[in-house]
């Protein structure tokens, strides 16, 4: 009997945390025992939801209570780790220890704030859980589904909207060469018309030149014949009459028409040729990058180069803008400078400040392109279209303005040009240069171009008029060409 007594003071006096007896027991407000280090212990990882509470009744205190060991209890504790103990086997109406093996013996602790429950009714409440996550499940079925059937509207929309487009714009287009067909007819018709009329002045003018000349050369013979007539009398009646000469046409009267006649209709017609065809490209800048935008979110910039040739887009060089002492070849892809000065025709748009020259194409949207260099290298730029074409230096050259921004390459050595402002630059060597521009997020940047793409700089600003390519060379021989892209 006296060791069953032990028994039941031992899982009296055992700490309801660690499940052994209270080590350095300390007694809580409520009147619950706990070894001190397991109360803090427990106190501690409730700190952060700010409440500090039993672990057996679950009442709880604010503030945090303090902590003293129960002496009375520690010498009770002492006591009994020096008497006998052997745990009883569990009997048929003992929760059994879960832990043990071999022999069962009764569990003397088990863990408080757990209830317990049935299979049956665990499994009901699971069950009701179970299909409400179902219908869940269904419901966002049926949402998906929804947006499925809207993805696909969106797609016949896209697919009817761009039929529809392809339709007009080929009505357009066909009477668009319509009209400039009809226009070609009547400046034919027109040159024609002038043709007979000038044809015809000029033969009429011919005969009565002709018929002068027969009538000149019969009374030269007229007059030749009464110079060998002997009979002076004969000679002196006859001479008034055949002295007299008809009137004669004057040289004024004939207007010679230069022999290029029709050279301003041809100069107008390629004025327009070269109107239409901006015309053209800058709407098909327009229409292009918006149509590849949706690959990209607005503000992505590209990160391969396989990416950017995606914007890829031609450049061809404005001879109208031209130095004249650059000549350019290739389709008016490539410019190279020389000593001598060309004679080409005044044009408003002509550089005559500095050996620069700009692109027929006007650069909004996305946009890439890349300028190959043979010699020692010049500026690679964008500009505004109004940037000067003469006066000093900071009126007129790429990157000594606020209208153009410019990139240096002399001999692989970088340097980057804005408002005067000079920014050295370090970067590969590179005898080929790309340029990107984003103009609505207002993004200019320039690349190394070789087996790989190196930033070489980048300018985020806001771009308030079209931007033109250009390239400002300044040593002779040294050529720049802007690149075919695939």
């Amino acid at each position: 009997m006296e060791q069953q007594g032990v028994q039941v003071d031992r899982e009296t006096f055992s700490c309801s945390i660690c499940l052994d007896l209270l080590k350095d027991p300390v007694t809580i407000p409520c009147g619950h025992s706990y070894c001190m280090n397991c109360i803090k212990t427990h106190w501690n990882q409730e700190a952060q939801k700010g409440i500090h509470s039993c672990p057996q009744c679950r009442k709880t205190f604010m503030p945090r209570p303090g902590l003293e060991k129960n002496t009375m209890l520690a010498t009770v504790v002492e006591q009994l780790k020096t008497g006998l103990y052997s745990p009883p086997e569990a009997g048929p109406e003992d929760l059994a220890c879960d832990f043990c093996t071999g022999r069962k013996l009764k569990a003397i602790k088990f863990c408080l704030g757990h209830d317990t429950v049935s299979a049956a009714a665990e499994r009901t409440e699971r069950q009701r859980e179970l299909e409400v996550r179902r219908e869940e499940i269904q419901q966002r079925i049926q949402d998906r589904e929804k947006d499925v059937k809207l993805l696909q509207q969106e797609v016949e929309a896209i697919n009817h909207s761009a039929d529809k487009t392809v339709e007009d714009s080929e009505k357009i287009f066909t009477e668009l060469i319509r009209l400039i067909q009809k226009r070609s007819s009547d400046v034919k018709q027109q040159i024609r018309s002038q043709q007979e009329t000038e044809v015809s002045r000029v033969k009429e003018l011919q005969e009565k030149l002709e018929q002068e000349i027969t009538e000149l050369k019969r009374k030269d013979a007229e007059l030749k014949q009464l110079s060998n007539t002997e009979d002076h009398n004969q000679f002196l009646h006859n001479y008034p009459s055949l002295s007299a000469l008809s009137e004669s046409t004057h040289s004024s009267s004939i207007n010679i028409r230069p022999l290029r006649y029709f050279e301003d209709v041809t100069a107008a017609v390629s004025e327009l040729r070269d109107k239409l065809q901006d015309i053209l490209r800058d709407t098909w800048t327009n229409i292009s990058p918006s149509a590849a935008d949706g690959d990209l979110k607005t503000d992505q910039e590209p990160k391969s180069r396989t990416d950017y040739l995606r914007y890829s887009c031609p450049i061809t060089l404005d001879p109208n803008t031209a130095h004249t002492q650059l000549i350019l070849s290739e389709e008016n892809r490539k410019v190279t400078l020389i000593s001598q000065h060309q004679s080409y025709s005044s044009h408003p748009d002509r550089f005559t400040g500095c050996c620069q020259v700009l692109s027929r194409e006007s650069l909004t949207g996305r946009c890439y392109w890349e300028v190959e260099w043979r010699g020692r290298g010049g500026f690679v730029a964008v500009s505004y279209k109004n940037i000067s074409r003469t006066g000093a230096r900071s009126e007129c050259a790429f990157g000594h303005n606020d209208k153009s921004w410019a990139l240096d390459c002399y001999q692989n050595r970088y340097t980057f040009f804005h408002k005067k402002i000079k920014t050295s630059i370090s970067g590969p060597g590179s005898s080929r240069v790309g340029v990107y521009l984003d103009h609505r997020a207002g993004l200019l940047s320039f690349y190394s171009v070789s087996e790989t793409m190196t930033l070489l700089h980048r300018v985020q600003t806001t771009f308030t008029q079209p931007l033109h390519a250009g390239v400002w060379v300044y040593y002779t021989k040294v050529t720049a060409e802007f690149c075919k892209l695939r």
